[in-house]
């Protein structure tokens, strides 16, 4: 007697080769609607879910596989006695494979000219029940979800019966496959119906198995769609570092704009500019600190050309990110053999949540999306900044604020100066970012200064007054800040107050 393989999906990529395969295996096909008919067409023989259910597909298809034949053929445990005997009493027939895969709810969700009705229509009803009925009975069923499996099942089945670690591990996947699909429709909803968050749902398929993580003994994956966000296309793989590094680096110069460069070492910047062009602010953020842009991840917002692939290649460069290249800068940096080359493809600024693991689960929160209102800057000292120390300001502020804390920047005609970062004490960072501008023949003089958060005494601002800064630009919110911009005022320096932190942990 002729096995049972039930076949009904969305996604016909080689079910036409599956169904062939299994007919040859002598498996009994029976489908729905759209997959029976393109079947038909390929001279399959099949047998319509209706000619066993001897019911037809009803609502416009919205009805037509929830029937005690269909899922008592999938849950049928065939070592039970009694399971046999309902069977036979009902005259259900097992199936032992059942190839399902789901209404298109996602493409349909993203696609900006779907109407909420044609989202609802994609919401799938008997497949994941099927799915999971075949999964949960997989000591008996094959399952299949997705194209990809096919070959390695007829494989199996070719030599013999499938083997139950194999359809264990299928069984595995059709839980993930459902998972993750229950999951976006209850986070589209969520967001659709401006509901509170009710829990933090997280199914990211894995996209790729890393070297290692942060050190070679840490195992480590990309789980998501981070590759539809870049185009690698020369040199060695990412590392779980590269990629860190690199978003570093993607945030800040989509923060900074047009004509943008950022020089990203250990998650901070090492250097960062806006220039007339790619290679002048290349130029001005390397002055920073090129010791440790060395191995450094490079981005840029606009195109790389020839004769800023020249310079790059003048040091060892871990990662070159931008939106294009020139032909003529791709056959000198290619040049480079292990060096990674990646365009990007789209912003990165769209993620809405960051998560940080802790015991028992995680914190989440909103990214720091927040842009600097020029209206709401309080101007509280003597002295005003200028139209060009006013740039320089917002240009540190927005270093700072992609600078681990405690973070100091000083910068000046739109590029970074010195860097402090991640110090315990803030003066610290001042005197660390004043020591890196004059390892590197910088002067601070007349500087602008950036600092992530506000200055809890005067102390930390008279140490950047005495580097040479001439503009400041804080937070604010002391109890002290009357001290503060009295010390400002006693050394007619201008400050300015955002309103706004920018920790970075």
């Amino acid at each position: 007697m002729k096995k049972l393989a039930l076949l009904s999906v969305s996604d016909k990529t080689s079910i036409v080769e599956l169904a062939a395969a299994l007919e040859k295996l002598n498996y009994k096909i029976i489908a729905t609607g759209n997959t029976s008919r393109i079947l038909k067409e390929a001279n399959i023989d099949v047998t319509e879910i209706s000619s066993i259910t001897g019911f037809a597909e009803i609502l416009e298809g919205r009805v037509k596989t929830l029937h005690p034949k269909i899922f008592g053929g999938i849950l049928l445990r065939r070592d039970n006695d009694a399971d046999i005997k309902e069977a036979e009493e009902n005259a259900i027939e097992p199936i032992d494979v059942v190839c399902v895969n789901l209404y298109p709810f996602i493409k349909t969700a993203e696609n900006p000219e779907s109407t909420l009705n044609d989202i609802i229509e994609n919401i799938d009803i008997g497949g994941p029940s099927l799915i999971r009925a075949a999964a949960k009975n997989h000591k008996f069923v094959s399952v299949l979800t997705n194209h990809e499996q096919y070959s390695y099942f007829i494989g199996g089945l070719k030599t013999g019966e499938v083997s139950l670690s194999t359809r264990r591990k299928l069984a595995v996947e059709a839980f993930s496959h459902t998972s993750h699909y229950d999951t976006y429709i209850a986070n589209f909803f969520e967001e659709k119906f401006q509901l509170p968050q009710s829990s933090i749902r997280i199914n990211l398929p894995k996209e790729k198995v890393l070297r290692y993580g942060e050190n070679p003994h840490q195992k480590a994956a990309i789980y998501g769609n981070f590759e539809s966000y870049f185009e690698f296309f020369h040199g060695k793989e990412l590392s779980y570092n590269n990629i860190l590094d690199l978003t570093a680096a993607v945030e800040l110069i989509e923060e900074l704009g047009k004509n943008s460069c950022a020089i990203i070492k250990h998650s901070n910047p090492a250097g960062a500019a806006v220039g007339k062009s790619s290679f002048d602010a290349y130029s001005k953020a390397l002055k920073c600190d090129p010791v440790s842009a060395f191995g450094g991840i490079v981005a840029f917002a606009s195109a790389v050309d020839a004769a800023l692939a020249e310079k790059l290649n003048e040091i060892f460069l871990e990662i070159i990110c931008a939106p294009d290249f020139t032909e003529d800068a791709l056959n000198i940096l290619k040049k480079k053999k292990d060096r990674r080359l990646l365009k990007q493809l789209k912003q990165i600024s769209s993620e809405k949540l960051s998560f940080r693991n802790i015991p028992g689960g995680i914190i989440a929160q909103d990214y720091d999306k927040t842009i600097l209102d020029h209206d709401a800057l309080k101007f509280i000292t003597n002295k005003k900044p200028s139209e060009t120390e006013l740039e320089d300001l917002i240009f540190a502020w927005k270093v700072a604020k992609y600078t681990k804390s405690n973070a100091i920047v000083f910068a000046k005609e739109k590029a970074t100066l010195g860097v402090g970062a991640g110090q315990m004490s803030r003066i610290d960072s001042v005197k660390i970012a004043a020591m890196k501008a004059e390892e590197h023949g910088l002067d601070l003089k007349g500087s602008a200064a950036a600092s992530d958060a506000f200055f809890p005494f005067a102390d930390g601002l008279i140490k950047i007054i005495e580097c040479g800064a001439q503009a400041v630009i804080q937070p604010g919110g002391s109890v002290r800040d009357a001290e503060v911009i009295e010390a400002a005022d006693k050394f007619n320096i201008s400050m300015i107050f955002t309103g706004i932190r920018h920790f970075k942990h």
